[in-house]
Formats: C-alpha cells, structure tokens, sequence
C-alpha cells in the first residue's frame, strides 16, 4: 500500500499543484487576510488569522478579524494592550486561550524580533499557541517556503485521492517524499491556500462536487467503486459540573476566582466549580438550575448551587451582579443572569 502511495504521488504530483493552482486562481476567495506577499500588513494579518481560524469556521472569523484589524492595526499596537481588552475583543469567538496566546506572541514578536517572524521553524514553534500546522503555514505564508501545513481540508483532498482512510496515511512522510515535484513552481504560499481552499469549498467533507472537480480525472476516489469509509469522530463526552455561587444578598454580588483545575477556564474569572461524577444534590446548599453549555468543544452539564453570605470566601474575589465586565467571559455573564433570577 505505501509503494503504490508514493508511486500514485511522485507520478502526479507536478500535474497535481498545476491543477489545484489554476483552480485556485480562478476561485479563490477574497479573504482580507490575503494581502500582497510584499505587504507590510502579511505578519500581522497572517498571525491574526491563523490563530482565530484555528478550529474555527472562515464565515465566523471574518467579523472578528475586520474588528481587531480596525482597533489594533498593527502587530506593535496589539502588543501594548491589555489581556483585559484583548479577551474583551475575543468574546464570542470561543477557545480563549487562543486569545491569551495572540497577545503572548505579539509581546514575544515586537521585544525579541523586532516585529518580524523568526526565519528557523525551531524558532516559530516555541512561540505560544503555535503548534506544527501554525508554524508550517506561516513559514509559507511569510517565507514562500516549501512546506505544507495539513489540516483537515488537506488531508481530505489527499484522502480522496488515494481512497484511503486519513488514518493509514503518514501526511508528512508522503508530502517530503514528494516536495520537489509539489512545489516546483515555487508557488508555495499559494499551493499551501489552493490546497485548504479546494477542500474547504469542492473536497468538502459532505457532498464533494466531485462530478466538477478539476481533479477528478486524477482522483481513485472519484473512480473507484470501493470508495473508502471514513472514521467517525467520537463526538465529545459530556461532563457535568457543580459551580458552588456565594451571594451577597445585601450588596448584589457574587465571588468569583481565577483558582480552578480546569484548563480549559484557566485563570478566567469564575464562581468555585468542581466536576462531579455522579447527579447527587449537595447538602448545605440550595439547588437553583441546571443547564448546559458548549465551551472550547466540551459539553458542560452545570448544576448552579448557591448560598448567602456576607464573609468574603477564599481565594475569590467580589463581583457586582449588575456590572457588565468587559473582562469576565460569556460562560460567566451566563451564570450571572442565571443568578439574577433567584429570588
């Protein structure tokens, strides 16, 4: 199966980006995140749009990017705001470590590399919140380098290619076996976009427009019989949590805290939570709902718990009621309004 792999690859390959690249040209989208490789802009638009893309759909992006490029136009300008700002901005896009890391590697950007991006890959990598497929993408964005950064369009289109599952195929083994003839036209920025654009838009995940796709004449998918199955993902497993809220009756306020385990709210403004794993009520504390939540891809089942006092708790800090923060995140406004309606 590898042999016919490489085989398939290294005899297509030079068609193959010739394809995809004149597809590209005729189709692509106007992204504004696509400027002029000679741009000043191209660090900046490319970092910002790659780290909010990142498990991210295009359509929900684009508001958020147009908002940032307008409050913080360039990379120097973003590393001398606040987190405060920064997340207030991020509200609503999701995954806000995202956030956190953006203003890391801006600060990390502006001090150490005077606003330029490191030429070497070790480098790129060390950044915060840039993982393998950030740092290849941005080294062809930026660089023209010969690299292609797989993500799940990528893999699709390949996938599909060869009719065979993403599992069984080593992305990174196939795409260095055949670099020279991949990016022999020295297009290597665009054959990176051409490539995530024709899975996003043709190669889709349901119903590929495979009767007029530019490559279906090359695809075994296209013409096999046996076409291959792909693996489901196993959807999220829901959790369930009790978040313990202390109120201040007289003075309308709740504490919150920054001290929690849960890495995917780390350091985010919270009432007390702990994850349960069993539906038994706590004595002590009276029930008041329960409802459920999406956060950074996990299904959150939440019972709210509250209890009155005056005694300020632990570690936590106080917080009005009615004060629309512009630091504290959308899970915890939730959990306000939810709050606000106990009598």
């Amino acid at each position: 199966m590898a042999f016919t792999i490489i085989f398939f690859i290294m005899h297509l390959s030079s068609n193959l980006s010739k394809k995809i690249l004149a597809w590209y040209d005729n189709n692509k989208r106007d992204l504004p995140w696509r400027v002029s490789k000679n741009s000043k802009k191209i660090l900046y638009y490319r970092l910002l749009s790659e780290f909010m893309l990142q498990q991210t759909q295009v359509k929900t992006v684009l508001p958020y990017f147009r908002k940032f490029r307008l409050i913080f136009p360039t990379l120097d300008s973003l590393s001398k705001s606040s987190e405060k700002k920064v997340l207030k901005m991020w509200e609503g896009l999701g995954y806000y470590r995202r956030a956190r890391n953006l203003l890391a590697t801006s600060k990390i950007l502006t001090k150490n590399y005077r606003s330029q991006l490191p030429n070497e890959y070790k480098e790129i990598i060390k950044l915060p919140g840039i993982g393998d497929y950030t740092a290849n993408a941005l080294q062809a964005f930026i660089f023209n380098k010969p690299t292609l950064a797989i993500d799940g369009n990528v893999k699709r289109v390949f996938s599909r290619l060869l009719n065979k599952n993403e599992n069984k195929i080593n992305f990174k083994s196939l795409i260095e076996i055949n670099k020279k003839n991949l990016f022999r036209l020295n297009r290597n920025s665009d054959l990176v976009e051409a490539f995530m654009e024709f899975g996003a838009l043709v190669c889709k995940p349901k119903e590929p427009d495979c009767q007029n796709c530019k490559l279906n004449n090359i695809c075994i998918y296209f013409k096999s019989k046996n076409k291959f199955v792909k693996t489901l993902k196993v959807k999220p497993e829901t959790k369930s949590y009790n978040i313990f809220c202390y109120i201040n009756k007289e003075k309308n306020q709740i504490a919150l805290t920054k001290k929690n385990n849960l890495g995917f709210l780390k350091n985010f403004y919270l009432p007390p939570m702990k994850e349960v794993k069993d539906g038994s009520l706590l004595r002590n504390w009276k029930h008041h709902s329960n409802f459920k939540n999406l956060i950074s891809n996990k299904k959150l089942d939440i019972n709210l718990y509250y209890k009155y006092t005056k005694k300020n708790p632990m570690q936590t800090e106080w917080f009005s009621l009615k004060n629309n923060y512009e630091f504290i995140p959308s899970f915890t406004k939730k959990i306000f309004k939810e709050v606000l309606k106990i009598n």
